[in-house]
């Protein structure tokens, strides 16, 4: 079995939460959350953010104490929501985004990964809860408006339901090359509420922006790809690449809004509904083969490597 694979249901050897290496990938930036318990993640990484943001009809409020964002002293994070009846709309949560921004550039492959698990409340008590991680354009942070910054949601699930979506935002609200609201959008089942592997790796082709693509992929399976030629227009393509400014990296849980709906009294608040992170990291591999070319009749070339593909190309196996 390829050791890409091996992904154990329960870690105990604080080793294990350290990113992997893989072959012939260069790891730009990571943060395996050590720290002591009950402090909060690495500011020089993170933006904790402190904030009522008023969107999509969500009831939390973000806050940089503690009891919403924490370290929990056995190199992972912690995102609680909580009910607060002092805050805006009774709930408090957490949410961190990246200092860091990536911008992938032609004839490399650029993955980013984190090592995620939920809190064990049953589904039935999580009605409204809202877990996800994902990236963004770094504009919207500079006055640029969403879709057209470009977001990518590498894993978000609600309701305490086994399915995440990956998708793809873009370009503009509605409809649009990116068929908002709902983005251009695959979805997997997830095989409980333990730590699972969720990765997206951007591949970018050196003259062909049709045939690059990003692909998901959830414990080293993919489970959705978009490409160039799935878009249809290169510069909202290249928004879904970071743009000029970029991509971040949101780490959140949200409760109620839009799509999951508010929470019921049958929904529980804390650890239980949680999401823990053992750690994020962002690796670089530059392109050694002959880049892809478009097909005749398709909209890209479905001729990239998967990111287990890419490392044995390069061992030659």
């Amino acid at each position: 079995m390829h050791p890409l694979s091996l992904l154990p249901l329960a870690i105990s050897l604080a080793i294990a939460w350290e990113p992997p290496s893989y072959p012939s990938w260069t790891l730009l930036w990571s943060d395996s959350f050590a720290g002591p318990p009950g402090t909060l993640p690495n500011k020089t990484n993170w933006n904790i953010i402190d904030a009522f943001p008023d969107i999509n009809h969500e009831l939390q409020t973000y806050t940089p104490s503690p009891d919403n964002v924490q370290l929990t002293g056995g190199s992972t994070l912690q995102l609680i929501p909580r009910r607060n009846n002092d805050s805006a709309r009774g709930w408090t949560s957490g949410r961190i985004e990246s200092t860091f921004t990536l911008k992938p550039k032609p004839g490399t492959r650029t993955t980013v990964e984190a090592l995620i698990r939920f809190g064990d409340h049953p589904p039935s008590a999580k009605q409204g809860i809202f877990p996800s991680f994902f990236a963004q354009g770094d504009s919207i942070r500079h006055g640029g408006d969403w879709p057209a910054c470009g977001e990518i949601d590498i894993l978000q699930t609600i309701n305490g339901d086994l399915t995440s979506y990956g998708n793809a935002h873009c370009d503009v609200f509605p409809d649009g090359r990116c068929n908002e609201p709902t983005g251009l959008s695959g979805t997997v089942e997830i095989p409980g509420q333990g730590w699972h592997r969720w990765r997206v790796v951007w591949h970018r082709e050196a003259g062909c922006w049709e045939c690059e693509g990003v692909v998901w992929y959830m414990d080293g399976e993919e489970y959705w790809r978009v490409e160039g030629g799935d878009v249809g227009d290169e510069g909202v393509w290249k928004s879904l690449l970071g743009g000029e400014e970029g991509l971040f990296f949101i780490l959140k849980v949200a409760v109620g809004g839009d799509w999951p709906g508010d929470p019921n009294e049958e929904t529980l608040d804390g650890y239980g509904s949680m999401m823990e992170v053992a750690y994020v990291a962002v690796s670089l591999m530059v392109e050694m083969r002959v880049p892809g070319t478009k097909r005749e009749g398709t909209k890209g070339c479905r001729g990239f490597l998967t990111f287990e593909g890419a490392i044995k190309d390069q061992r030659g196996t």
